[in-house]
């Protein structure tokens, strides 16, 4: 396919008027030599061109996302509709109060639903992605032993923690101190105990763990960090294996950020928009970012007077629109929203069950939302992971994360989320059984997969560090 640059033909797509630009008023040093080399096309073709590119796009109304990690839960068509009600998508940031009180209402009762959800005392909706929210808590963390005149330098992250945790604390001039699994892919309780003194501001701790296990110690966990004085912070990445069934509140977390597209069907992908809340104890609420929306009993307002605020973390009031995506979704299951959860982990544990005889399976357990396998087996005949996931993109199926965590070699991170139906599971099963028996008869068919996507095998890794963003003929 052509770039919109090489279909360019020299015709003009809008013509305003037929006298020629008058630019004298532009000083000169403005104003370039050479024209800017922007390709001109009709309108059609240029809406044929887009539509060209959007078919050869993957989505998740086209075919599967067992994506892992980065849940990729469907996001409902009645979402886009309600935040593109005008009285939502056309309301300025900049608006008194007093003429947005439907938005800040909106925005009141998704902090209050979330505060249930949590079992947590206080909420923000400002951070604007799940990553955000993790600064954002740390931040608080740090502000609240700041407060306290406790200078602690320390953060302890697990070895199954999404890769974010480190670099939001270490953002915050944290050290991190990493420990390890145990066999069972939790936390090793020695472990942590070998590295808890009084420099230890904080655990971050993912529940389920990036391995889909639900940490069995967390009682425990908590009670050492907190006889230590340290807080505990939750990653709600995964929440969506124990929403409406556990919270991070009866686990004994002080912070958790929640990701609304991983767990409440707001999109995802693309580089945003997103929305990472975070909900705080009663303890920690006066060091939230301002401003909150509150309630006075008349009438909804952003509310400044926070104390120990660590000031606003985004501009306006964060995502507005994911906001109210997110409250739709919540409102449409009502008290069926725990059922989401239960049919995440129902679907990821069928997975697990119908896969681990042909690929390994490191952690042998039940599992919650997602599962980890391994290509160790398949790698024997010279086939890797990501020769899998290339082979998957010719299944019409979006690859699972790949090559985490790290504590599996040869990781494939597999999440089905509640969105899929059985009859799509077990085309997915199929599918994976029969590369996992071309990986023995003719792995040269995987190693040089994909064969029917619009692009073929790329470098990755030259990709990232030398991506080119411009075209030149």
């Amino acid at each position: 396919m052509k770039t919109i640059f090489e279909k360019s033909n020299n015709v003009d797509g809008i013509t305003l008027t037929d006298e020629p630009a008058n630019v004298t008023f532009i000083d000169k040093s403005f104003l370039r030599n050479n024209p800017a080399g922007i390709p001109q096309l009709g309108e059609l073709e240029v809406l044929r061109h887009y539509k060209e590119l959007s078919d050869k796009n993957f989505c998740i109304e086209k075919g599967f996302y067992p994506l892992g990690s980065c849940t990729m839960k469907y996001n409902p068509k009645v979402n886009e509709l309600l935040a593109s009600l005008e009285g939502f998508a056309s309301l300025h940031p900049l608006t008194e109060d007093e003429d947005a009180q439907g938005a800040l209402e909106l925005m009141f009762n998704l902090q209050e639903t979330l505060k249930v959800l949590t079992g947590m005392d206080a909420v923000t909706l400002q951070p604007a992605a799940g990553a955000h929210g993790e600064l954002t808590g740390m931040m608080i963390i740090k502000a609240y032993f700041d407060s306290i005149g406790d200078n602690r330098k320390k953060v302890i992250i697990p070895d199954s923690a999404h890769g974010t945790n480190p670099a939001s604390a270490k953002i915050c001039d944290f050290e991190i101190v990493q420990i390890a699994s145990n066999e069972k892919g939790q936390v090793d309780i020695n472990a942590l105990k070998s590295v808890l003194d009084k420099d230890v501001a904080a655990i971050m701790l993912t529940n389920p763990n990036t391995l889909g296990i639900y940490e069995e110690n967390v009682l425990e966990i908590s009670k050492l960090m907190h006889d230590n004085g340290s807080l505990l912070y939750y990653d709600g990445a995964n929440f969506n294996a124990i929403m409406g069934h556990t919270n991070p509140k009866l686990m004994g977390f002080d912070v958790v950020h929640l990701n609304l597209h991983k767990t409440f069907s707001t999109p995802h992908g693309g580089g945003g928009p997103g929305a990472g809340p975070v909900a705080v104890t009663e303890k920690l609420k006066d060091f939230l970012p301002v401003p909150v929306v509150s309630f006075d009993g008349e009438k909804y307002f952003r509310n400044y007077n926070i104390k120990n605020s660590i000031g606003a973390v985004k501009s306006f009031y964060g995502n507005f629109g994911v906001l109210v995506k997110a409250y739709a979704y919540i409102l449409m299951m009502g008290k069926n929203l725990k059922e989401a959860s239960e049919n995440a982990v129902l679907n990821a544990n069928y997975l697990k069950e119908k896969l681990k005889q042909a690929f390994d399976l490191p952690y042998d357990v039940p599992c919650m939302h997602e599962f980890v396998l391994s290509g160790d087996r398949q790698k024997q005949f010279g086939v890797s992971t990501l020769n899998i996931a290339k082979s998957l993109m010719d299944e019409n199926t979006h690859p699972p994360t790949v090559y985490f965590p790290l504590i599996v070699h040869e990781a494939i991170m597999i999440e089905p989320t509640e969105s899929e139906n059985k009859e799509k599971l077990d085309e997915f099963v199929n599918v994976m059984l029969k590369i996992a028996k071309e990986a023995e008869l003719n792995p040269e068919k995987l190693t040089s997969a994909p064969h029917t996507t619009p692009v073929k095998r790329v470098d990755e890794t030259q990709a990232a560090r030398h991506p080119d963003l411009k075209f030149t003929e």
